[in-house]
């Protein structure tokens, strides 16, 4: 048999093949055989190298549920609230939907799509402007060695049942210049409630930091019971260890250059300070009156009680894919 014809034979025996039973399978690779000169285990071969050429479907287009109206809504929502994750952003737009009636026209068909709308639904209308916002962060912080052999090191991960331990860190306001004095930024967020508190500071000495801490202290509406610090000689120092060790605060830090044993403050530097200030130069006393005009009045408030916040309550891995699963989203306000 010429090669066009078998391979025409061929094609039409794939299509029995396919379809046909365990038994009636033996039948045609018994008639393949023979008719082509084939050996078993070649025969089979032959017949998985070639895919059935299945009719193209036709594809009818999906009617939209959720029209430009709604999207609008959502992305400028989204625009507000600080560009948030689609899971947090959906529910902020049930927790802002008062500010959002009275800032839109919502009808009752865009209200009920806008509580109906899924997160995976909005990381598709919104996937080609989140490209536009990657930044980068950098720190300038260096590691400091008094006191290290007295501070222990916190490896594990606080799984704490109430508020009142916190983690530490210092953003850095120089711009482009680490020259003489710039703004710092003291973050400190709660583990257990994700709730945040921010004061800037001129310089980053010990008795600046301390007095920020302080200040901090007394805005914060729960007893602090435990702080984990970063490695920088602005927090190993005697003046934090010994206000720590005064009113019985647990005092640990990080490993140095490990950002993941404080996680939780190493996103909350980019959503507090980074994202409101950006990576210029602040060094003015102009400058630190106006950010701690904002860091102890408005931003407190607007954070902490209407920004949900996630947290991870596990990982599982099946293979190469990696599950994560997180909590419903609420504002530190609801969790505390």
């Amino acid at each position: 048999m010429i090669l066009e014809l078998r391979m025409k034979y061929l094609e039409k025996t794939y299509k029995r093949y396919k379809n046909a039973s365990e038994e009636s399978k033996t039948k045609i690779l018994d008639e393949l055989c023979h008719i082509c000169g084939y050996k078993r285990k070649y025969a089979i071969w032959k017949l998985n190298q070639m895919p059935l050429k299945e009719e193209p479907r036709s594809h009818t287009k999906r009617k939209r549920k959720y029209d430009y109206e709604v999207l609008e809504i959502v992305e400028k929502v989204w625009k507000k609230a600080g560009y948030p994750w689609s899971v947090r952003l959906k529910e902020i737009l049930r927790l802002w939907f008062p500010w959002i009636k009275k800032h839109y026209q919502v009808t009752a068909e865009v209200e009920e799509k806008l509580f109906d709308i899924s997160a995976s639904t909005i990381d598709r209308a919104l996937k080609k402007k989140k490209r536009r916002l990657k930044r980068q962060i950098y720190g300038q912080t260096k590691p400091g060695t008094l006191l290290r052999h007295k501070i222990p090191v916190k490896t594990d991960h606080w799984d704490v049942k109430q508020p009142g331990y916190l983690e530490a860190d210092l953003v850095s306001h120089s711009g482009e210049s680490g020259y003489r004095e710039f703004m710092h930024s003291l973050n400190l967020t709660d583990i257990f409630s994700q709730w945040v508190e921010t004061q800037a500071v001129m310089e980053k000495g010990r008795e600046g930091i301390l007095k920020a801490f302080e200040k901090i202290s007394q805005r914060l509406p729960f007893k602090i019971l435990g702080v984990d610090s970063g490695n920088g000689s602005e927090f190993i120092n005697h003046h934090l260890w010994n206000y720590c060790e005064e009113r019985q605060i647990q005092f640990t830090r990080s490993r140095p250059y490990k950002k993941d044993d404080n996680a939780h403050i190493e996103q909350k530097n980019w959503a507090h300070v980074r994202k409101l200030m950006g990576w210029d130069r602040y060094d003015s006393p102009q400058a630190l009156a106006a950010m701690n005009l904002l860091y102890e009045n408005e931003l407190p408030l607007y954070m902490n009680l209407f920004q949900p916040s996630v947290k991870l309550l596990k990982t599982e891995r099946k293979g190469s894919i990696k599950n994560r699963f997180y909590s419903r989203p609420l504002t530190p306000l609801e969790i505390g």
